[in-house]
């Protein structure tokens, strides 16, 4: 094959498949040393070497000569507790493969990008003042956003949905090189839970990645705030509770919010509608009930369905005349594969 082997590729193989260096260079039956220097790009690699990598690592040979720079995502995860360090590289490395089709796909077709408005919480005050304006800007007169997932792919922001192997990781943004947004949702998560991920990824993407905030900022507390305000503007959630605060309320406005009932306490509180007593008390509710981490199925949000990466490959496709074994292989990746990640 003709080219140089990209050994940023090997890494980014190697991720996704869960293996560490030092495994890798067990199966290859080389030194670890050995390993680190193949991927370093510091010592040949031999064909011997990528007959094996395409065998052990399930990636056609034609995977590792593409020319690709792997991304760092923009920011932290949204994630729950601790996640071990090998599920979040293993996450970012399938995020890699992703974005790398993207732009393949983007630019064989001639895509533009729309332009990211930039909001910077230290002009307009505050991350509520911030989802204003975006609200503004996006013209979103209604309390509720019906379905937020359109909202953001109309805006030229695509969503990307795929099973991250855990439920501790909620979402990921990344900007590709040539300008592209992509939210990254776990696969597994609620409608509801769904909703305020995207709105918090949002907020990173509007407040976060061109005005370079400063290392003493909590970046992840004003994306919260952002997502709540965004989700539920507070003019509209004061006059919805005025009535007391209780669990029928709380189911209520989550059908109408489209927000898990926890969020819906949470914004209570930093609006002083309830006081910190009756949010302990309802947070208390909430565990004696063994709703915390599953609320109940009959206030569920359904699960909004992104679009855009679909319509993108059925582009694609329609170029190229292909089927699934011919987009597979414009892609770089098996077949089996290409049904896991897209059909």
């Amino acid at each position: 094959m003709k080219g140089k082997i990209n050994q940023r590729l090997i890494i980014i193989a190697r991720e996704t498949r869960g293996l560490t260096q030092y495994e890798l260079a067990e199966k290859l039956e080389i030194s670890p040393a050995h390993m680190s220097k193949m991927e370093l790009g510091s010592v040949e690699i031999y064909e011997e070497y990528i007959d094996k990598l395409v065998d052990i690592l399930d990636y056609p040979k034609s995977f590792f000569y593409q020319e690709y720079e792997p991304m760092a995502p923009i920011l932290n995860h949204r994630r729950r507790n601790i996640v071990a360090q090998k599920l979040i590289t293993q996450i970012d490395a399938q995020i890699n493969v992703y974005s790398m089709h993207i732009s393949k796909v983007s630019h064989e077709l001639g895509m533009r990008f729309n332009a990211i408005p930039c909001i910077d919480s230290e002009k307009f005050g505050s991350p509520f003042n911030c989802a204003k304006e975006l609200r503004r800007i996006w013209k979103l007169k209604e309390p509720v956003i019906d379905n937020l997932t359109k909202i953001i792919e109309e805006h030229g922001i695509m969503i990307v949905s795929f099973n991250f192997g855990t439920d501790r990781v909620d979402s990921r943004t990344v900007i590709t090189p040539d300008g592209q947004a992509i939210i990254f949702v776990n696969k597994s998560l609620l409608g509801d839970r769904l909703r305020f991920s995207l709105a918090y990824e949002l907020a990173h993407l509007i407040m976060h990645h061109c005005a370079m905030p400063s290392m003493d900022r909590d970046i992840g507390s004003e994306a919260n705030k952002f997502a709540a305000e965004f989700l539920m503007p507070e003019k509209d959630i004061k006059k919805d509770m005025k009535e007391t605060v209780n669990l029928d309320l709380l189911g209520k406005l989550k059908v109408k919010y489209k927000v898990s009932m926890q969020s819906l306490v949470y914004r209570a509180d930093d609006l002083e509608i309830i006081t910190d007593n009756q949010k302990r008390y309802l947070i208390q509710q909430f565990n004696q009930l063994k709703i915390r981490k599953r609320e109940p199925q009959e206030y569920d949000v359904a699960k909004e369905v992104p679009s855009s990466l679909r319509n993108l490959l059925a582009q694609f496709k329609t170029k190229h005349k292909a089927d699934a074994h011919k987009m597979a292989e414009l892609l770089h990746i098996s077949h089996a594969e290409f049904v896991q990640l897209y059909l």
